[in-house]
């Protein structure tokens, strides 16, 4: 079992999510030749919405048997159920409400008007990831996990100096004093996101440049939290040019 990290350049944003629809698609696709269910992990940002609006528009995605996929989240922000802010409702929008998927394949975290508390809705997804755990694991088996990077080089919603990016146990946590709004989230802890066999990683803008670089110079979790994630076979960062600058020559690879 390889686990290593890999970085693939493309010229542009448009360019980026299309390789990853086209990616993502033949891989599901041999995972369920392979397994009985496949576990994605998704998040919010705008490359990701890109990569699944590419995703419906590929003509092979109806080649997957979606009903053998369950789709969780990285993160999310604690707002009303289909709000516009919260990252289930863009994906819904962008894919999911597009494809053969049935409706209880689908995992949100729990919205502000399921649970009032944000402690308890971590707790609640918790629990729900219990549920569709793998063997002994407190966690389903995530096939591959889909992660952004913000320029203070933060990922789902663990951010630099905040306490959630050095938890060790939980598999979710509730933050209340997030620096982008809205303020209350819920994320998936390091530990979570690390127990992923794929993780891919969508980075575009030479605002990322920098904490990309440090990230795979080997900076500090604690002050770059994607620095910390690692997936259990394999970690690729697939970006653009822009976002390449930083990136170690040795770390660049020409195919998957």
């Amino acid at each position: 079992m390889t686990n290593e990290r890999r970085v693939l350049i493309h010229a542009d944003k448009p360019a980026l999510a299309a390789s990853i629809a086209a990616r993502f698609l033949t891989k599901v696709v041999d995972l369920l030749d392979e397994q009985d269910r496949v576990n994605i992990v998704l998040e919010g940002g705008r490359v990701a919405l890109d990569v699944l609006t590419q995703i419906n528009a590929n003509p092979a995605r109806d080649t997957v048997d979606w009903g053998r996929v369950h789709f969780w989240w990285g993160d999310e922000r604690f707002v009303p159920r289909g709000h516009d802010d919260r990252n289930d409702a863009k994906a819904r929008t962008a894919l999911l409400d597009h494809i053969a998927l049935p409706e209880s394949n689908i995992h949100p975290m729990p919205s502000s008007d399921d649970d009032g508390e944000l402690e308890a809705a971590a707790a609640t997804y918790a629990a729900e990831l219990r549920e569709n755990a793998d063997g002994d694991s407190a966690l389903p088996r995530f096939d591959i996990t889909f992660l952004g990077v913000g320029p203070d080089g933060h990922t789902a919603s663990l951010f630099p100096d905040h306490p959630q990016v050095l938890e060790k146990e939980a598999t979710v946590l509730p933050v209340t004093d997030s620096p982008k709004p809205p303020a209350e989230r819920l994320t998936l802890t390091r530990p979570a996101l690390n127990s992923s066999q794929r993780i891919w990683v969508e980075i575009a803008g030479a605002e990322k440049a920098s904490s990309l670089g440090l990230a795979l110079a080997g900076a500090a979790y604690s002050e770059v939290p994607i620095a910390g994630i690692k997936g259990r076979r394999r970690t690729v960062f697939f970006v653009d040019e822009e976002a390449a600058a930083e990136v170690p020559e040795n770390l660049i690879a020409q195919s998957y």
